[in-house]
């Protein structure tokens, strides 16, 4: 009995291919979006776990010189008086994405990413020209081979290449070493290091905690869309789900009546939805494991454009990876399922068998919906007064996201209870009172279609808030028009005696690391000048303040600083244990998780009076010229002397670049949100015939009513469009006022972009096009005698 039981079950799904593919596909969506985020992520901090171990630089503190290089001399000195320190040579490779990494493999501990050079021959080649260099076994082949023979080392961080010292000293073309590594055990009775090398200063590795809380913040966020992906796949299962169960309404009374238990009914009920949820979570896993692969390099170049934290391009297949998609998709049915066998268990077993009518129930769905949307705003708004944790900011998106979701329906059946009471002929009034009946059968997929578009519309507005702010700072920040790098102090002597008509200015940029209220940050010195009155980006400041930087009364922090240390204008901060200034302004510092402060060049150097400036920022009214007359008087490299317009150029396609998956997962998401609509209008289609049948039996013709069909389904499109635009709105503001706040340090201002609507607005529409084609088009061609069948089934 219980085979028969199933096979008949199944039999629906035979009839209705269409439906079976819609609860498949919605399955394996929401299996699938959610697994390729997580692989994602699990590439990621697998990298970061191998970037930990390299060289230990996330435990090991350093020992930096202020101007950033150090000299053979340091090292000896310090070697001599009994402290255990290793020095590396850091740079990017010229004309490519990786990062050479020279050692000394002498003083250098065991540890991974440490190439072992016990072969004798390996070691002659290492500390002879032109050397051997070590990177990841995975991007051997992208490696240049111009300097040398690449061999591969599983520990390497990807996008890192490990070299001798001087043979990265000689690729990178610099004399001096990067910092000096502190082994973690050294021996007793060492002097103290401010009395051996007073020059040095000691950075901890509180920095790379910085990082990982960064990263974390943005894979919390990856996260969040996959989630919301994973939801909105949902809703497409529920739905269909819940249809399917109606229409074999007539079929379970069947069984019922010809003696089949009711415990055995809901044993192979809930042995049909394990089997589809097995064949969709495979499914599943095999699209999110291909979703992956193509988001990968976005997000590889959203880690390396935001943190400076690339990951690989090439993902392995985890076996956790097929357990949890199994798991997702067993959940996700149970979930989507567990109301419909709920309400089949409670069922009489000579319940009529014909399917409920949607009007009946919604006065006690409207009120359970109008009971959540509540919820979720009280929800929101006591997180809104109480969080301060990037949790809490997400928990504030979900109460917000499922508020709305909630609200939805109830608002869409009042905004048709308006509209109907302009109706004026029967048809129209009909219409009216149709699209009130269809609305329950159509709540879920426009639901989903609702947190589709308002996640477009709020990190749109995120995003392009980011993007006019972050152009506009560039500005300001980049105000002078050609900026130059020296290798040294002779160098930096000689640009600031150079003499040319062109030359307005030549403003120094000092800076060295300083420990900024008990934690790692810089510490910059400037001069007194116009340019930084006029153009410096301030978002807080006393009267005076730049008079009072240019006495040395006074000192500007960044706003990360000044958001982590509660270091606003009226404060006073620390620079030595005898000497504090006061916080006169706070200026805006966006991509830097580091905190900074600002003094005028005499209090700078009094702090640091060894420190010579090797960058300069130049003003001038011909940058050309400029350029290259000093690439011919004095001798200085092409690639140290950049104008304005180059870095402006570089920053903003770095900005672009990172937020690729961000574009990706809007569009991933608005897609599976229109299929969902497809669905449940695909599924409704063939219920609606009882009422689409008199209207045509009155004499309105098969194509007139089709083509209202098409415009119910882009008004309904439209009006959910409307609700979601205010909920993007604050979800954006959320994402900007809260999480990023909390997430990065610095606050945004919000500006809103109606164009994007617009264009938000055309996608909707042709989403509701498409997810409408199928079913007009079968009702627009729908013969007379089928249609004249449901007044002879009429009881």
């Amino acid at each position: 009995m219980k085979t028969a039981a199933f096979l008949t079950l199944i039999s629906h799904w035979r009839r209705h291919p269409i439906q079976a593919a819609a609860l498949i596909i919605g399955l394996s969506l929401a299996v699938g979006l959610w697994i390729g985020v997580q692989a994602i992520n699990a590439e990621a901090r697998k990298t970061y776990a191998e970037a930990a171990g390299f060289l230990s630089r996330d435990h090991l503190a350093r020992l930096e010189h202020p101007s950033g290089f150090l000299t053979l001399a340091d090292f000896a000195t310090l070697r001599r008086a009994g402290w255990l320190v290793t020095p590396i040579v850091e740079g990017d490779l010229p004309r490519s994405r990786f990062h050479i990494v020279g050692i000394d493999p002498f003083t250098m501990p065991p540890q991974p990413g440490v190439p072992d050079l016990s072969d004798p021959d390996l070691l002659e080649g290492f500390l002879t020209t032109p050397g051997v260099f070590f990177a990841h076994p995975d991007e051997i082949a992208e490696m240049p081979d111009r300097f040398g023979p690449v061999l591969p080392l599983l520990g390497v961080t990807r996008g890192t290449i490990v070299t001798d010292v001087q043979t990265a000293q000689r690729v990178l073309e610099q004399q001096t070493l990067t910092a000096l590594l502190i082994l973690p055990i050294q021996p007793n009775g060492l002097k103290p290091l401010s009395e051996i090398a007073p020059n040095l200063v000691q950075q901890s590795s509180e920095t790379s905690g910085e990082l990982a809380r960064l990263t974390d913040s943005f894979h919390l966020n990856l996260s969040a869309f996959g989630l919301l992906s994973c939801a909105v796949g949902l809703f497409i299962v529920y739905s269909t789900i819940g249809l399917a169960f109606e229409q074999r309404r007539g079929l379970f009374r069947t069984l019922r009546a010809l003696g089949l238990p009711l415990r055995q009914l809901l044993y192979v009920l809930c042995g049909e939805l394990g089997a589809i949820a097995i064949f969709s979570g495979g499914l599943g896993v095999v699209i999110g494991y291909l979703l992956a692969n193509a988001l990968l390099p976005g997000v590889s170049a959203t880690l390396s454009g935001l943190y400076g934290a690339g990951i690989g391009n090439t993902l392995s297949l985890s076996p956790l990876w097929w357990a949890s998609g199994f798991a997702i998709a067993l959940v996700g049915a149970a979930l989507a399922g567990a109301q419909s066998i709920w309400i089949t268990a409670q069922l009489p077993v000579l319940s009529s068998a014909k399917p409920r009518a949607w009007a009946m129930t919604r006065g006690r769905s409207l009120k359970l919906q109008i009971f959540g949307a509540g919820l979720g705003v009280t929800l929101y708004a006591a997180l809104a007064i109480t969080q301060t944790s990037l949790w809490g900011g997400f928990a504030m998106l979900a109460a917000l996201l499922l508020g709305a979701a909630c609200l939805l329906p109830p608002l869409l059946a009042f905004l048709i209870h308006l509209l109907s009471l302009m109706a004026r002929s029967p048809l129209t009034e009909w219409f009216w009172a149709d699209t009130r009946q269809q609305l329950p059968g159509l709540s879920l997929a426009l639901m989903a279609l609702l947190l589709a578009l308002a996640a477009n519309i709020g990190v749109s507005t995120m995003v392009g808030s980011f993007r006019q702010t972050f152009t506009g700072w560039l500005d300001q920040r980049l105000v002078a028009e050609v900026y130059v790098s020296v290798e040294s102090t002779r160098d930096a002597e000689a640009l600031l005696a150079y003499s040319n008509s062109n030359i307005d200015a030549i403003l120094p940029i000092q800076s060295a690391p300083f420990r900024l209220a008990d934690a790692p940050g810089d510490l910059f010195g400037v001069v007194d000048h116009e340019t930084y009155r006029r153009a410096w980006p301030l978002i807080a400041m006393k009267p005076g303040a730049w008079d009072a930087v240019a006495t040395g009364e006074g000192i500007m922090v960044n706003e990360q600083l000044a958001r982590r240390a509660d270091l606003w204008p009226g404060s006073r901060l620390e620079l030595t244990p005898n000497w504090n200034l006061p916080v006169v302004g706070v200026y805006s510092d966006y991509g830097n998780p580091r905190g900074q402060a600002m003094v005028s060049h005499d209090v700078f150097m009094a702090i640091f009076p060894d420190v010579t400036a090797l960058q300069y920022a130049i003003r001038t009214q011909d940058s050309e010229d400029l350029v290259q007359a000093l690439e011919d008087d004095l001798g200085l490299p092409q690639g140290t002397i950049v104008d304005q317009a180059a870095i402006k150029a570089l920053s903003l396609q770095i900005f672009e670049r990172t937020f690729l998956i961000t574009s990706a997962l809007n569009i991933l998401t608005l897609g599976v949100a229109a299929f969902a609509l497809w669905a449940a209008m695909t599924s409704l289609a063939a219920m609606r015939l009882p009422q689409v049948a008199p209207v045509w039996a009155m004499g309105v013709t098969r194509r007139k009513i089709a083509v209202l069909e098409f415009l119910r389904t882009i008004g309904l499109a439209w009006l959910t469009l409307m609700v979601a635009v205010p909920v993007g709105l604050v979800l954006a503001w959320t994402l900007l006022a809260v999480v990023n706040v909390v997430a990065f340090g610095w606050r945004l201002p919000m500006a809103i972009f109606p164009i994007d609507w617009f264009w938000l607005g055309v996608w909707t529409a042709a989403a509701a096009v498409l997810a409408a084609a199928l079913p007009v088009v079968r009702l627009a061609r729908i013969s007379p005698s089928r249609l004249l069948q449901v007044f002879a089934n009429e009881n």
